[in-house]
């Protein structure tokens, strides 16, 4: 039984692994703007994030299923978040240097941490995708005992964690290899995206009023 848990775990994790939405696009932007260690402080955020939308689902199933009836507004409050993220990145972001690196340094306070997490948190919490996802996972599985969801859930969450470590580490070694002007290049093709993502939901949610 622990075995099918386990592989049903990993499956769900590997769908939210390899989904392709403004969050894995921004994972990429931190990795590569602020080095390993922003990217890791942004999937952090992103962790806490899925795992405080998990133990909502299974702690208070009605309770989560009840923000679909709110669906729009926090669709619509996450949109703009993505689409202030886009605009600041597209024209306010600024990549510095020292004089021994081609690739931008920046040393980080634990002010800047946690504000790095904190932006993956609200990224990822006020994301419709993943709400809908984990409205999804946590309702088909219902019917399991707490201990069999505590393993399907660990089992996915964990999952997920190892490939944004791996993409950090990616975008990280990458990074070195980057000069300045490329890395701009890069954050503000990321900024379109996150623009372009934040107004896609917008469209779609005012199509379905």
């Amino acid at each position: 039984m622990i075995e099918t848990l386990i592989k049903k775990g990993l499956l769900l994790g590997l769908m939210l692994s390899i989904s392709v939405g403004p969050v894995i696009f921004s994972i990429i932007k931190q990795s590569i703007s602020n080095g390993i260690k922003g990217g890791l402080a942004f999937i952090l955020g992103v962790s806490a994030s899925d795992i405080t939308l998990v133990v909502i689902g299974n702690a208070f199933t009605e309770l989560f299923r009840s923000l679909l009836t709110y669906k729009t507004p926090i669709g619509i409050a996450g949109s703009v978040l993505l689409i202030a993220l886009g605009i600041y990145t597209i024209f306010f972001k600024k990549t510095k240097i020292n004089g021994t690196s081609r690739t931008p340094t920046i040393r980080f306070s634990k002010q800047e941490i946690i504000k790095i997490f904190l932006s993956g948190y609200l990224i990822n919490t006020l994301n419709p995708g993943a709400i809908a996802f984990w409205i999804t996972a946590t309702t088909s599985f219902i019917a399991y005992s707490l201990l069999e969801r505590t393993i399907l859930f660990a089992t996915c969450l964990t999952l997920v964690f190892i490939f944004d470590i791996i993409k950090v580490v990616l975008a990280g070694k990458i990074r070195q290899k980057l000069t300045t002007k490329v890395i701009h290049i890069i954050n503000v093709l990321s900024g379109i995206i996150l623009l372009g993502f934040g107004i896609a939901v917008i469209w779609r949610l005012l199509l379905d009023l």
